[in-house]
Protein backbone atom coordinates (compact mmCIF):
# COMPACT_ATOMS: atom_id res chain seq x y z
CA UNK A 1 0.00 0.00 0.00
CA UNK A 2 2.90 2.32 0.78
CA UNK A 3 4.35 1.80 -2.72
CA UNK A 4 1.03 2.56 -4.38
CA UNK A 5 0.65 5.78 -2.39
CA UNK A 6 4.22 6.82 -3.29
CA UNK A 7 3.59 6.10 -6.98
CA UNK A 8 0.41 8.19 -6.96
CA UNK A 9 2.25 10.99 -5.18
CA UNK A 10 5.03 10.93 -7.80
CA UNK A 11 2.43 10.99 -10.60
CA UNK A 12 1.05 14.16 -9.04
CA UNK A 13 4.30 15.89 -8.03
CA UNK A 14 6.29 15.41 -11.25
CA UNK A 15 3.83 17.31 -13.52
CA UNK A 16 3.39 19.99 -10.83
CA UNK A 17 7.16 20.33 -10.60
CA UNK A 18 7.42 20.64 -14.38
CA UNK A 19 4.72 23.32 -14.38
CA UNK A 20 6.56 25.23 -11.63
CA UNK A 21 9.82 24.93 -13.58
CA UNK A 22 8.26 26.32 -16.75
CA UNK A 23 6.64 29.17 -14.81
CA UNK A 24 9.96 30.09 -13.18
CA UNK A 25 11.80 29.95 -16.50
CA UNK A 26 9.11 32.06 -18.17
CA UNK A 27 9.36 34.64 -15.38
CA UNK A 28 13.11 34.94 -15.91
CA UNK A 29 12.66 35.45 -19.65
CA UNK A 30 9.75 37.88 -19.23
CA UNK A 31 11.47 40.03 -16.65
CA UNK A 32 15.07 39.61 -17.80
CA UNK A 33 15.16 39.54 -21.57
CA UNK A 34 11.78 40.89 -22.58
CA UNK A 35 11.87 43.58 -19.85
CA UNK A 36 8.12 43.29 -19.46
CA UNK A 37 8.12 45.82 -16.62
CA UNK A 38 8.82 48.63 -19.07
CA UNK A 39 5.32 48.20 -20.53
CA UNK A 40 3.89 49.77 -17.37
CA UNK A 41 5.98 52.95 -17.55
CA UNK A 42 3.57 54.82 -19.80
CA UNK A 43 2.54 58.34 -18.82
CA UNK A 44 -1.14 57.98 -19.75
CA UNK A 45 -3.54 55.54 -18.04
CA UNK A 46 -4.78 54.15 -21.40
CA UNK A 47 -1.24 53.17 -22.33
CA UNK A 48 -0.71 51.51 -18.95
CA UNK A 49 -3.85 49.42 -19.41
CA UNK A 50 -2.71 48.42 -22.90
CA UNK A 51 0.72 47.57 -21.50
CA UNK A 52 -0.92 45.31 -18.93
CA UNK A 53 -2.91 43.48 -21.65
CA UNK A 54 0.22 43.05 -23.79
CA UNK A 55 2.18 41.76 -20.79
CA UNK A 56 -0.48 39.17 -19.93
CA UNK A 57 -0.78 38.05 -23.56
CA UNK A 58 3.00 37.79 -23.90
CA UNK A 59 3.27 35.79 -20.68
CA UNK A 60 0.58 33.34 -21.83
CA UNK A 61 2.22 32.88 -25.24
CA UNK A 62 5.63 32.32 -23.69
CA UNK A 63 4.27 29.91 -21.09
CA UNK A 64 2.48 27.83 -23.75
CA UNK A 65 5.59 27.88 -25.94
CA UNK A 66 7.81 26.63 -23.13
CA UNK A 67 5.27 24.02 -21.99
CA UNK A 68 5.12 22.57 -25.49
CA UNK A 69 8.86 22.69 -26.28
CA UNK A 70 10.61 21.82 -23.03
CA UNK A 71 8.84 18.66 -21.86
CA UNK A 72 10.68 16.20 -24.11
CA UNK A 73 14.15 17.56 -23.38
CA UNK A 74 13.57 17.90 -19.64
CA UNK A 75 11.96 14.46 -19.41
CA UNK A 76 15.33 12.76 -19.89
CA UNK A 77 16.77 14.24 -16.71
CA UNK A 78 13.50 13.91 -14.81
CA UNK A 79 13.21 10.20 -15.64
CA UNK A 80 16.85 9.67 -14.64
CA UNK A 81 16.29 11.39 -11.29
CA UNK A 82 13.11 9.39 -10.67
CA UNK A 83 14.70 6.07 -11.65
CA UNK A 84 17.82 6.52 -9.53
CA UNK A 85 16.33 8.73 -6.77
CA UNK A 86 18.70 11.61 -7.52
CA UNK A 87 17.65 14.34 -5.10
CA UNK A 88 20.51 16.82 -5.41
CA UNK A 89 19.54 20.41 -6.12
CA UNK A 90 22.71 20.75 -8.20
CA UNK A 91 21.60 17.91 -10.48
CA UNK A 92 18.18 19.46 -11.03
CA UNK A 93 19.61 22.94 -11.64
CA UNK A 94 22.10 21.51 -14.14
CA UNK A 95 19.32 19.49 -15.78
CA UNK A 96 17.25 22.66 -16.15
CA UNK A 97 20.13 24.64 -17.64
CA UNK A 98 21.10 21.85 -20.04
CA UNK A 99 17.48 21.26 -21.05
CA UNK A 100 16.91 24.95 -21.75
CA UNK A 101 20.13 25.20 -23.77
CA UNK A 102 19.36 22.09 -25.83
CA UNK A 103 15.74 23.12 -26.43
CA UNK A 104 16.88 26.58 -27.56
CA UNK A 105 19.30 24.97 -30.02
CA UNK A 106 16.63 22.57 -31.35
CA UNK A 107 14.06 25.33 -31.84
CA UNK A 108 13.96 26.36 -35.49
CA UNK A 109 12.95 29.94 -36.00
CA UNK A 110 10.47 30.77 -38.76
CA UNK A 111 12.03 33.22 -41.26
CA UNK A 112 10.65 36.72 -40.85
CA UNK A 113 9.39 36.07 -37.29
CA UNK A 114 11.09 37.50 -34.19
CA UNK A 115 12.89 35.02 -31.97
CA UNK A 116 11.37 34.17 -28.58
CA UNK A 117 14.73 34.25 -26.80
CA UNK A 118 17.99 35.44 -28.33
CA UNK A 119 20.39 35.94 -25.43
CA UNK A 120 22.04 32.67 -24.24
CA UNK A 121 22.50 34.17 -20.77
CA UNK A 122 18.74 34.30 -20.24
CA UNK A 123 18.30 30.82 -21.72
CA UNK A 124 20.67 29.35 -19.13
CA UNK A 125 19.30 31.56 -16.34
CA UNK A 126 15.75 30.44 -17.14
CA UNK A 127 16.93 26.82 -17.11
CA UNK A 128 18.63 27.24 -13.73
CA UNK A 129 15.54 28.87 -12.26
CA UNK A 130 13.36 26.14 -13.72
CA UNK A 131 15.60 23.39 -12.38
CA UNK A 132 15.57 24.87 -8.88
CA UNK A 133 11.80 25.31 -9.01
CA UNK A 134 11.41 21.66 -10.06
CA UNK A 135 13.69 20.57 -7.23
CA UNK A 136 11.63 22.52 -4.68
CA UNK A 137 8.37 20.94 -5.80
CA UNK A 138 9.31 17.40 -6.85
CA UNK A 139 13.06 16.86 -7.11
CA UNK A 140 13.89 16.87 -3.40
CA UNK A 141 11.77 13.72 -2.96
CA UNK A 142 12.61 12.13 -6.34
CA UNK A 143 12.46 8.42 -6.84
CA UNK A 144 9.79 5.78 -6.50
CA UNK A 145 12.05 3.73 -4.24
CA UNK A 146 14.24 5.00 -1.45
CA UNK A 147 17.85 5.51 -2.56
CA UNK A 148 19.95 2.35 -2.43
CA UNK A 149 23.29 4.08 -2.19
CA UNK A 150 23.23 6.05 1.03
CA UNK A 151 26.04 8.10 2.48
CA UNK A 152 28.20 6.43 5.17
CA UNK A 153 26.88 8.84 7.81
CA UNK A 154 23.28 8.01 6.91
CA UNK A 155 23.98 4.26 7.04
CA UNK A 156 25.69 4.60 10.43
CA UNK A 157 22.82 6.65 11.82
CA UNK A 158 20.28 4.14 10.55
CA UNK A 159 22.10 1.09 11.88
CA UNK A 160 23.44 2.59 15.10
CA UNK A 161 26.67 1.59 16.83
CA UNK A 162 27.61 -2.09 16.97
CA UNK A 163 26.84 -3.91 20.22
CA UNK A 164 29.40 -3.28 22.95
CA UNK A 165 30.95 -0.31 21.15
CA UNK A 166 31.81 2.80 23.11
CA UNK A 167 31.71 6.29 21.71
CA UNK A 168 35.24 7.23 20.63
CA UNK A 169 36.78 9.84 18.43
CA UNK A 170 37.88 8.62 14.99
CA UNK A 171 41.61 7.85 14.93
CA UNK A 172 41.96 7.65 18.74
CA UNK A 173 44.25 4.90 20.07
CA UNK A 174 42.53 1.90 21.63
CA UNK A 175 42.02 1.92 25.38
CA UNK A 176 44.05 -0.56 27.44
CA UNK A 177 42.01 -3.29 29.08
CA UNK A 178 40.47 -2.38 32.41
CA UNK A 179 41.99 -4.08 35.42
CA UNK A 180 40.61 -3.46 38.85
CA UNK A 181 39.88 -5.52 41.87
CA UNK A 182 36.27 -6.30 42.65
CA UNK A 183 34.77 -4.11 45.35
CA UNK A 184 36.97 -1.09 44.52
CA UNK A 185 36.11 1.66 42.04
CA UNK A 186 37.99 1.52 38.73
CA UNK A 187 41.06 3.74 38.36
CA UNK A 188 40.52 6.98 36.57
CA UNK A 189 42.20 7.47 33.22
CA UNK A 190 43.88 10.55 31.80
CA UNK A 191 43.36 12.05 28.36
CA UNK A 192 45.87 9.74 26.73
CA UNK A 193 44.23 6.59 28.17
CA UNK A 194 46.88 5.88 30.81
CA UNK A 195 45.81 5.36 34.42
CA UNK A 196 45.77 8.68 36.26
CA UNK A 197 46.07 9.62 39.89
Amino acid sequence: MDNLARLLLRLLLVPLGYLAAVAAGAAVILIGEWRIGTLFEASRPEEQAMGFVVAIAGAVVLLLFLLSRMWLVAAVGILFSEAFAVRSWMFHAANGAASAWIAAQLYTQTPGQPAMVTDPFYVVAAGLAGGLAYWLVAGATAGFFKPVLRSPAERAERLGPPPGATARLPGAPPLPPETHTPGQPPASRGRDGTPGA
